[in-house]
């Protein structure tokens, strides 16, 4: 029962936001290919990793990552930014191009957590507001690296005062 419930929600989610870009497509040309789409939503969860953070985490060559982000550099929805620490490394960051595109995602995430408040007692909501941290946190180990080791190198103040 459990895994029919979360395979459920999780390909609402992915519905909803392929039928809002896809709606979108009718008055202007696609800019991102699927891959490049996959290769976007990949590098924003992993918050600001390196090419090869970005390579490693997606399991492929880093030639390979390399035209990937390139053409994402090239069409606008990313840019590198420089380590202030280490001046060889650079980081992966969406532009606010890729920030408008994906808030589609956002807002139905949004959307769907108000609904959850407004059904739920405020026991449950935080019951399962813990429950879901729990699972984010503890129960997906074979994605730690997400969250482990791919942000910035560098204060996010650090950042801020550069750009």
């Amino acid at each position: 029962m459990l895994e029919e419930v979360l395979h459920n929600v999780y390909s609402k989610l992915r519905l909803h936001f392929y039928t809002q870009v896809y709606s979108k497509f009718e008055n202007r040309e696609a800019t991102l290919t699927t891959v490049e789409t996959f290769s976007m939503e990949a590098i924003t969860t992993l918050n600001h990793p390196t090419v090869a953070q970005f390579a490693n985490a997606m399991n492929i060559s880093a030639p390979n990552a390399a035209y990937r982000v390139a053409s994402l550099i090239k069409k606008g929805y990313l840019k590198k930014i420089q380590s202030k620490k280490d001046l060889r490394t650079y980081y992966l960051e969406p532009t606010t191009k890729y920030e408008k595109y994906n808030q589609i995602n956002e807002a139905y995430i949004k959307v769907v957590a108000n609904r959850v408040k407004e059904r739920f007692s405020e026991k449950d909501y935080n019951k399962f507001t813990e429950m879901l941290d729990i699972i984010d946190k503890e129960l997906m180990p074979d994605v730690d690296f997400i969250t482990k080791g791919s942000k910035y190198n560098d204060s996010t103040e650090e950042r801020r005062k550069d750009n």
